[in-house]
């Protein structure tokens, strides 16, 4: 389930265009089971093998891309957003309609993208690791997008496998909130750590 994808796991270009929206209407469902709330402006979305499949559809799609080397590339670039089997992994997105607002709230959020943990109830929190792949944020602001894996020890992926109580939360000094996980959600993080 966990395996990265591969070139004979994508739809050529034609398949895809003719399967699209039927595909689009599926992950729209699927990704609502994936999304936590953390507050009203931040919006965690797990993500996992089919809705980096999705992505990089999209991808190849928008770009044309349709040569092996091309494909390659785009697996190189999304897969490592797949989760391992031990760590979730989730894009993080900051979201306040109006632009001034916004503008202003992302110079106050400054290190938020460090300030987000999951935790059990005998496991204490533990952090996700922000933007491996590059640095998004700046002294003066952080960026609307953030990309999370939240690295998890046995004993936490124990109790999310079991009924025991699960909190996502923020510590930001300007963002403080934590949620407890329910439902599809939490079965969905379940087989990510299968």
């Amino acid at each position: 389930m966990n395996r990265p994808l591969t070139r004979t796991d994508l739809l050529s270009l034609e398949r895809y265009s003719e399967q699209r929206e039927t595909m689009r209407r599926q992950l729209v469902a699927h990704k609502k089971q994936r999304q936590l709330a953390l507050g009203p402006n931040v919006t965690l979305y797990f993500e996992d093998r089919r809705t980096i499949a999705y992505q990089i559809q999209e991808m190849l799609r928008i770009e044309r891309i349709f040569e092996a080397a091309g494909i390659e590339e785009e697996l190189e670039t999304y897969n490592p957003l797949i989760p391992d089997g031990d760590n979730l992994k989730a894009t993080m997105m900051i979201e306040y309609p109006d632009p001034s607002e916004r503008r202003q709230r992302l110079q106050q959020l400054v290190g938020i993208e460090h300030q987000i943990w999951v935790a059990g109830s005998a496991s204490g929190r533990r952090y996700a690791v922000a933007d491996e792949d590059l640095e998004r944020a700046t002294e003066d602001k952080t960026s609307a997008v953030h990309f999370l894996r939240f690295q998890l020890p046995d004993s936490l992926i124990a109790e999310i496998k079991s009924d025991t109580p699960i909190q996502f939360g923020c510590n930001h000094p300007q963002y403080d909130v934590q949620v407890t996980i329910d439902g599809s959600l939490r079965a969905q993080l379940r087989n990510d750590l299968a």
